[in-house]
């Protein structure tokens, strides 16, 4: 970023002086932030109020396009036309949204449950993707009349639970609005900058980041040590905020009341600003009272408390998840840091307050905590604080499907980023020319119970006897978390690489059930990979055997020659059968049988070897 001119008396900063900006591309409401005299502060607008800007877009019928507190206002009066969580769309399919649907007010597009979700406005359809860039690219321009400097470059930020492909959609968001993306920031890892915790080199602290937004949840458990951020741990959910929060009390009134849901979105919409009211009313009074369409609600503090434990407990067990991945005990944390603006909810804080046993630390606006530590982050980039460094994790472990539908990991789950791993593998057939790379994500020993991310083919491999390629295939996951995988025969130098951008999201809700069920199913997987392992052995021996045969069938008598081939066959049934200890037993006869035919074959060898030579 370099030094920043500043004139002193308009404070704005010079024309055609760089810099690096931190944007907190939030679902309820994004900011952008930069470096002044050594400090983070938010970007103020061209009236210097706080670059505070609703994550909300409006294209009328002339494709005007609106963003922020403008677009807020068409929300009650042109629904179907104002776009809004768009962050909760990046990387989804229908099929992912399937039961969200209904709390869009504008229409989704249906034409395949295959394809990336695309927006209906009009008739013209919007990417997320496109709509997110609309944000970006109003924050960018807004920013630069107010700083009177060009803004190119930027880190942005996410939520540490966002996969491959929300991360790739944000950061070609970031393109499509004119800004080189420099880094794509957890956002966890973004505040505990922020919070100006790991910036003296002497520190050393472990600490929680629990992160509530208007649409998603974070928490994070990071280590900080001679300036390095070590993330040992993230859980999260993408569909969980102070929105749930807010639908929470809309259905309890609808209950109460016996509200039919409104077809109309406008009014539905303006049930859901009622209850967001209601919401921050009881964070300091006993009850609150309101009316809709001439019908008076009333919620009281303990029936919010009530209604809303599911919510709180879905974040509490995030954190005990969280917690258990780190490795650490609850007393060796030192602090907890509260960030996003649904943390401000007293039954947050007290929740967070009596899980952790410390006095969470709300120092900072919640709501700005996240863009300041990505304009710490972008400094650090700029090369202004030499001292920091930043490493993230890989949240579920990465492999490929090997033989039997076997999950062979390359790099496990809470590596630590950047990260390059590699392996070996070779091919099961003879004269085999292609081979299929699939790359899975999960922690089951069979891809089955994985999730697919994408596939491709190696071809051309030079036809050779089973076991003679050797084909490497290499993981590499960047600083963002982007995916891209190799695979090499390393004989004739033949190799295919891909960029996984997986077609679906992963959401968190998958992610934990994933993980939970690697526990549950533990003793079950072992058993099942260990009849597979079994199974892959066997059918190599019977190929190892047939080949034997076929190779000395001159000196093999047929009564032996028969007596193989009909273990080899009941071998085969019980492989068919999968009976484990059966398969076993068949393996025992046909090496107790074939061994002394392998040691006669060696001293055939040796003989022929040697005929004529004197010893």
């Amino acid at each position: 970023m370099g030094k920043i001119a500043i004139n002193f008396k308009t404070g704005a900063i010079k024309k055609n002086e760089e810099i690096i900006v931190g944007i907190d591309l939030g679902t309820t409401n994004s900011l952008i932030s930069l470096i002044k005299d050594g400090n983070p502060l938010i970007i103020k607008d061209k009236d210097q109020n706080d670059l505070f800007v609703p994550s909300i877009i409006h294209l009328n019928s002339n494709g005007k396009i609106t963003v922020g507190q403008g677009a807020k206002k068409q929300l009650s009066l042109d629904p179907e036309s104002t776009i809004y969580s768009v962050k909760r769309l990046m990387g989804k399919s229908l099929n992912d949204l399937k039961n969200q649907k209904q709390h869009f007010g504008y229409h989704l597009s249906e034409d395949s449950s295959d394809e990336l979700i695309r927006v209906k406005i009009k008739d013209k359809y919007y990417t997320p993707i496109e709509l997110s860039a609309m944000i970006l690219k109003y924050l960018k321009e807004e920013a630069e009349k107010s700083t009177g400097a060009k803004i190119e470059k930027a880190v942005i930020t996410v939520p540490a639970y966002f996969n491959d492909n929300q991360r790739q959609a944000t950061r070609d968001a970031g393109r499509l609005a004119g800004l080189d993306v420099l880094r794509i920031v957890n956002e966890p890892t973004a505040a505990s900058l922020a919070f100006g915790i790991g910036l003296k080199r002497e520190e050393s602290k472990k600490i929680a980041v629990y992160d509530l937004g208007g649409g998603t949840f974070d928490v994070s458990i990071l280590r900080i040590e001679d300036g390095v951020f070590d993330v040992l741990s993230t859980r999260g959910d993408t569909f969980l905020g102070g929105d749930d929060f807010d639908q929470a009390i809309v259905e309890f009134w609808s209950k109460k009341y016996s509200i039919e849901s409104p077809k109309d979105f406008a009014h539905k919409n303006k049930l859901r600003i009622l209850a967001e009211k209601a919401k921050m009313y009881l964070n300091e009074n006993k009850s609150h009272t309101t009316e809709w369409n001439g019908i008076k609600l009333h919620i009281s503090q303990s029936e919010f408390e009530e209604l809303t434990k599911p919510l709180v407990k879905k974040t509490l067990d995030c954190c005990s998840l969280a917690l258990k991945d780190s490795g650490l005990a609850l007393t060796e944390l030192d602090e907890v840091l509260l960030v996003g603006g649904s943390t401000r909810m007293e039954v947050i804080k007290s929740a967070v307050r009596d899980f952790f046993k410390i006095m969470p630390n709300d120092n900072l606006n919640p709501d700005e905590a996240v863009c300041l530590g990505a304009a710490i982050q972008a400094d650090i980039l700029s090369g202004n604080r030499k001292d920091l460094l930043l490493l993230d994790v890989n949240p579920l472990s990465l492999g490929i499907e090997t033989l039997g539908g076997l999950m062979d990991v390359i790099i496990p789950r809470n590596s630590k980023l950047p990260i390059n791993q590699a392996r070996n593998y070779t091919t099961s057939k003879d004269g085999q020319v292609k081979l299929k790379i699939a790359v899975y994500q999960g922690e089951r020993d069979l891809v089955e119970h994985n999730r697919l991310l994408g596939e491709f083919i190696l071809d051309k491999i030079p036809p050779m006897a089973t076991g003679i390629p050797k084909i490497e295939v290499s993981f590499h996951v960047d600083v963002d978390g982007i995916l891209k995988v190799k695979a090499k025969e390393l004989r004739s130098g033949q190799a295919q690489e891909i960029e996984i951008k997986s077609q679906f999201s992963l959401s968190p809700h998958e992610m934990a059930r994933m993980l939970s069920e690697s526990i549950l199913h533990a003793a079950s997987d072992i058993e099942k990979k260990s009849l597979v392992d079994l199974i892959n052995e066997a059918e190599i021996l019977i190929l190892h055997t047939e080949k034997f045969l076929k190779n000395h069938q001159s000196w093999i008598s047929p009564i032996k020659d028969m007596e193989i081939k009909n273990i080899c066959s009941d071998l085969k049934k019980q492989i068919s059968l999968q009976t484990k200890e059966s398969i076993q037993l068949e393996m025992e006869k046909l090496k107790e049988v074939t061994t002394p035919l392998a040691h006669q074959a060696m001293d055939n060898t040796i003989q022929e070897a040697l005929k004529g030579q004197r010893i």
